[in-house]
């Protein structure tokens, strides 16, 4: 069974791929799961401390912190995950689309790529999310702008050297189209890197989604992300208290950890050469 197998061969990215399914399932279920509303203000608890009143503590309103990331984690995996799949499927098809016509496509489409990738991804979002406007469809699609460079360059190197291959060439001189080649030969080819950029981009996604919600920019409140749970507490004091701070900060942490873990983990699984 190819879970098994999986875990067999890297245990560490199959405790990650567990935590994420959970994570997955706590986003789904969160009304179910938050023990209060997240946007439920109660003045009367304004900064009560963990283990108090509430496990988690509570916020400058009176908000539950762990209701907050539960829900937090829903908008933050939504970003990360639609961001990357529209990005990366662009990409997919870009790439694909490049490495295989090459001339004149190729040259124009990679002069588009490097244009692209001179500027950082985050610098790159921040002024998508200013021409945009704020909102979270438009948080989504400056997220997936910034996956698409990448995700193209390296399908476009595959393709490159699947298209010289016997097989692809045979096709080609038994009378089949170019648009045939390119999704019955060409394409699975690329499936397996293809899913090794998807997870590792998911996060940077998370990163970069965190990122524009502290800065203002990103999910605009008072749906809780992650990001804005850490810059609307930072906006309202200097030093605002800890708790307020490490939980919705840990969480971003240790699920880009699981993430990148799992996404090495995956690259490993599916490398021929390692086996």
């Amino acid at each position: 069974m190819v879970v098994a197998r999986f875990f067999r061969s890297s245990p560490l990215g199959g405790v990650c791929a567990v935590f994420l399914l959970l994570l997955a399932s706590v986003a789904v279920m969160a009304e179910r799961l938050a023990p209060q509303n997240p946007l439920t203000a109660n003045y009367a608890l304004t900064r009560n401390p963990p283990l108090g009143q509430r496990v988690l503590g509570t916020d400058h309103l009176g908000r539950d912190v762990l209701s907050r990331i539960i829900f937090g984690a829903r908008v933050t995996l939504l970003v990360a995950i639609s961001s990357v799949l529209l990005g990366d499927t662009i990409g997919f098809l870009w790439g694909v689309t490049s490495g295989y016509l090459g001339g004149r496509v190729d040259l124009i489409s990679q002069r588009v790529l490097d244009v692209l990738m001179s500027l950082p991804a985050l610098i790159l979002a921040l002024l998508l999310m200013a021409a945009l406007g704020a909102g979270l469809s438009t948080v989504i699609i400056a997220i997936a702008v910034t996956r698409v460079p990448l995700s193209t360059r390296v399908v476009r190197s595959m393709v490159l050297s699947v298209k010289e291959l016997a097989y692809v060439e045979a096709a080609g001189a038994l009378g089949a189209s170019g648009a045939r080649v390119m999704t019955r030969h060409v394409a699975p080819q690329c499936v397996a890197p293809f899913l090794i950029i998807t997870t590792g981009h998911l996060g940077a996604a998370i990163f970069i989604e965190a990122a524009l919600s502290f800065v203002g920019v990103g999910v605009p409140p008072p749906m809780p992300s992650w990001g804005n749970m850490l810059g609307g507490v930072l906006a309202e004091a200097f030093k605002p208290p800890w708790w307020m701070v490490v939980f919705p900060g840990t969480a971003i942490t240790v699920t880009i950890l699981a993430v990148n873990l799992f996404g090495d983990a995956l690259r490993d699984f599916l490398d021929p050469k390692l086996k």
